[in-house]
């Protein structure tokens, strides 16, 4: 599940790593920083899928752990309209308000004109976007992983083809790495829906009514899921503050280290994604043993990969930095990234695990509280710390520290969940 799935982000990383490397080759550092600015505005939207895909799967997975798939393609169908309704109108504030978001984020001049064009090219196709990841999430629910990673290998084999056509062949710029974007959503929607439809008995004939008994399960999970998620991009923005008044060839390089951490990471990344629809299932089962010996797997995998990449994106770091043109103090907080950040995402990685039990043993809510304490006490003072203490460098290693804090926190919570959910089983029954 973890590879399948890994495979799949791993596809869609590479794509956001290459439109950043192919607006990096037009040497402008404005530039490079807006596809920063950019992308941390348009993670509020993908907060939102995730959060969606999580509901989707988690629902599905407990419902087909108990025999009942009818149930499951209710769900798909209800949260896939709901989605509708929420990303309509965040993508219409998007296009509206993308400079003056811009603006809050600390973005002005060219980077704030380049970001705008990107997000207000890409904002109409949201739609698209999160249903590809609500269908993906009702794929992986089955067990269905191969199908699953289709989703996201649809989107970024599309992306790479049109990437360097828009955006060199047209002369496009960034609005052509906007365009080819635009244009995967659409392809990865259709790769989504057509499985559904062909194996999975299709899209369930929804009424009023269904929808209305649905909601309150769904939100259930979606409002605690969607706020954990949104907590990220939050916390990316309170970063981006932090490092405005810098140089724009800081600010590229911070760009590089955030496109470089999904693919570098991708198999982490992933790991929630797999482990909770194999903890929904056992939940749903009741197979408590699984659970146990699932987070324990998850949290040894995690190490050894994290060890595993330290050395390859150290020696990397260099030829990484040439690639993208980072100059000066840009490339000075890549390699502080390489050398010191790298072997600490470890602790991301627990973090991750322990919001996949929580959304998958009925305690979404604690997910949430993690990750935005983690986004804002485990941020905001190492950040103010760092920068009063060390500057530049004290901005860029403190939040690691509350990664390390709130990882292991992730990993008690899971552990506790499990044997709470067992207990109350045991008294049930």
């Amino acid at each position: 599940m973890s590879l399948t799935a890994s495979i799949g982000l791993l596809t869609m990383f590479i794509v956001d790593f290459a439109d950043l490397f192919y607006i990096a080759q037009l040497a402008d550092s404005a530039l490079t920083a807006a596809m920063g600015f950019a992308a941390t505005v348009l993670f509020f939207g993908t907060a939102f899928y995730i959060g969606l895909m999580i509901a989707t799967s988690a629902l599905a997975a407990r419902h087909i752990g108990q025999g009942d798939p009818d149930q499951a393609r209710r769900y798909l169908t209800s949260i896939l309209v709901l989605s509708a309704m929420l990303i309509i109108p965040l993508a219409i504030l998007l296009f509206i308000f993308a400079p003056d978001i811009l603006e809050l984020a600390g973005a002005d001049g060219t980077a704030n004109r380049a970001a705008t064009d990107y997000i207000r090219i890409v904002a109409p196709f949201m739609p698209f976007s999160v249903a590809a990841m609500v269908c993906s999430g009702f794929l992986r629910a089955h067990g269905a992983a191969r199908r699953a990673m289709n989703v996201t290998l649809s989107m970024g084999i599309t992306n790479a083809i049109l990437d360097p056509i828009f955006i060199f062949g047209f002369d496009w710029g960034m609005q052509g790495a906007a365009v080819a974007s635009a244009c995967a959503a659409v392809v990865s929607a259709m790769f989504a829906i057509r499985p559904i439809v062909k194996s999975y008995g299709g899209f369930y004939r929804l009424t009023l009514l269904h929808f209305r008994n649905d909601i309150r399960p769904i939100m259930a999970i979606l409002i605690p899921a969607i706020l954990t998620n949104i907590a990220t991009p939050i916390g990316g923005f309170i970063s981006y503050r932090f490092i405005a008044d810098y140089s724009n060839d800081i600010i590229a390089g911070f760009a590089v280290v955030g496109r470089v951490v999904p693919v570098a990471f991708c198999l982490l990344f992933s790991l929630s994604g797999a482990v909770g629809p194999i903890i929904g299932q056992n939940f749903g089962a009741l197979k408590f043993d699984r659970i146990r010996t699932t987070i324990q797997q998850a949290t040894i995998f995690a190490l050894i990969y994290t060890l595993i990449a330290w050395p390859i994106i150290y020696v990397l770091s260099e030829p990484i930095s040439d690639a993208f043109h980072l100059v000066g103090d840009g490339r000075h907080v890549f390699w502080l990234f390489a050398a010191l950040l790298t072997p600490l995402f470890f602790f991301n990685g627990m973090l991750f695990i322990g919001n996949a039990a929580c959304n998958n043993l009925g305690r979404p809510a604690w997910s949430t509280l993690m990750n935005w304490l983690r986004n804002t006490l485990g941020l905001v003072p190492f950040l103010w710390l760092g920068r009063e203490f060390y500057g530049l460098d004290g901005i860029v290693v403190g939040p690691a520290l509350g990664g390390i804090i709130f990882g292991a926190i992730g990993y008690m919570v899971a552990q506790y969940l499990v044997t709470l959910q067992e207990r109350r089983t045991a008294l049930t029954n």
